[in-house]
This record gives C-alpha cells, structure tokens and sequence, in this order.
C-alpha cells in the first residue's frame, strides 16, 4: 500500500523545527527575493563592499563621507538577499527497503526529505525531487508553491525500493540538468564505491551547488551482531549467501571500516555538508542537528 504525505509529515515535529531555518552554505542565485544571500549585488541591508563610481552608477548610492574624506566617489554595495532552490535526491533502490514495515530505510528517508521540503516551502523557497530507482526516474524542478509541493509530497510517497541502485547516475544528471545554484540534498544508504560517490560529489560542487548528504544506515550492518548461520539475501540484485557469521565477522567489520574511512575523506576533500544517521535515531533530532549546524556557519562558505 503507498504511504500517504501525512504518514511522514508529523506537525508536532514541523511545529518544533519551524524556529530552524533552512539556511544555505553559500550564495544563491534565485530569481525572488528571499532569506538567502546572493552572489549578485544589490541594495538589501546587508553591506558587502565599496567600489569605485563609474559613471551611468546611482548616485544615491554615493557615500558622501568617503567622498569628504578622500576627495574620491566610491558607490556601497549590498549582498542581495534571493531564494533558495532545494532539490531532493531520494534513493529508491531495493537495499531502501530494509527494516521492518512502516520503519524501513526508505519510510525513514520520506521523513527526512519531506520534513526538508515543507519546511524550504514554509519560508518560500522553490522545492524539486529526483526519485531514483528502477521504476522512479521521473524528476520534479525545483518550484515555490503549495500546489508544486504537494506534486512533490505525492510522488515521495510513491517511491518504491526496488533494483539497482542510480543515485550515482541521478547525481550527474542533477549537476548537468540544474541550471543555478541549489542546495543539493542526497538522502541514501551510500553502498555505493566512495571513489566513485567523490566524483559525482565533484561534479555537484564544480556546478557550484550546496551539497548535503544524509547516509541512513542501521546498527546491524555495521556491527554484524549475528551469531548463527543464516542465508542474507542481496536486496538489489536478488543473490542470496548462507554463510557463518562469527566466521566471516572480523572481515566484514575491516571492510566496513575501510569504507566508512573512505567515505569519511570524499565527504571532507569535496566539502559537502555529511550526516551519518542511523535508523534508530528520531529523524527530528537529525535534522535539528543539521538545521543548527546550518545556522551557525551561514555566511562562512
């Protein structure tokens, strides 16, 4: 049965996050005003520059003191404030599927997107998603309104965790197919080559795009707790593997641990902004966390 808008929107955490911008990491290029700084200048209240006048310039925007102090016309210049762009990038392969029903990765990962979207809408930001799967590779462009964003709620619900995985795919697409700067927000269980996630991520930054990544993960897949044979099935590609675990564990948490270490070095030398969440975390207190986090560095990027 397809999940409806409302089994992943919760208005209690709406409610609780509404005081948490969404803030983005570095200038935006919107086509409205809005809460986002802007790489073109203008006149909002914010003071970015002096610049020498050059003639055909407003003068009302001569600054007169520096005029009496240097015998010079020098014209200030604003950072213009612009809106924001968010474009979601939900995977939607068959690993997505894991967890029990009503709790699995991909019921987690509506709850993270959506919650993102409603918000970006709340303050009038434009909101797109690109589902990504084997049956999903429709996109909806980043657009502001109520009506285009139900469009994107209804087709977040839609998402069914089946096949390969594209998110790789969808990620190159998204910095060819977008054509201003965006927060790019990538919400995925990442089992994917790091190597090769950096060259997607390198392309997103290269575009100039504000990258988040969100890489849900649960407990057992790293730990591998299990400690009798059992058949593990590959929730992708259809293969299945009986294997013992305590015979394989030792191995299996040094390969995990070198991917989480080469996860950890495409995040840092790309400069994306990085969450590693696990399953049994509230999705509130996930994204209290980035929005705060997002918060306190606007301005730095």
């Amino acid at each position: 049965m397809t999940p409806s808008p409302a089994s992943f929107l919760d208005s209690a955490v709406i409610s609780r996050l509404l005081a948490l911008p969404l803030n983005a990491r570095q200038a935006m290029t919107g086509s409205v005003s809005g809460r986002h700084r802007s790489p073109v200048r203008g006149s909002s209240v914010e003071f970015a520059q002096y610049r020498k006048y050059v003639p055909g310039d407003d003068t009302r925007r001569l600054d007169w003191r520096t005029w009496g102090r240097t015998d010079r016309f020098y014209i200030k210049e604003f950072e213009a404030d612009t809106n924001l762009r968010l474009a979601l990038i939900v995977d939607a392969s068959g690993s997505m599927g894991y967890g029990p029903d009503g709790a699995t990765r991909l019921d987690y990962c509506r709850k993270l997107g959506g919650t993102l979207g409603w918000l970006a809408a709340h303050q009038g930001d434009a909101v797109g998603l690109w589902g990504v799967g084997k049956d999903h590779r429709q996109k909806l462009p980043a657009k502001r309104g109520a009506v285009h964003l139900k469009l994107v709620l209804d087709q977040l619900a839609g998402l069914e965790a089946k096949g390969e995985t594209t998110i790789l795919e969808a990620m190159h697409q998204a910095a060819d197919q977008i054509s201003q700067r965006a927060l790019v927000v990538v919400v995925s269980d990442f089992f994917i080559e790091p190597v090769k996630l950096k060259q997607a991520l390198q392309h997103l930054r290269f575009r100039r795009h504000d990258v988040a990544l969100f890489q849900v993960l649960d407990a057992v897949e790293l730990d591998f707790t299990f400690d009798r044979p059992a058949r593990f099935v590959d929730m992708e590609g259809g293969e299945t593997l009986l294997a013992d675990p305590p015979l394989i564990a030792r191995r299996y948490q040094e390969v995990v641990k070198k991917y989480l270490t080469e996860m950890d070095e495409a995040v840092r030398t790309t400069g994306v902004d990085y969450q590693r969440v696990m399953m049994k975390e509230p999705f509130e207190d996930v994204l209290a966390r980035f929005l705060l986090a997002r918060l306190q560095s606007k301005g730095r990027r």
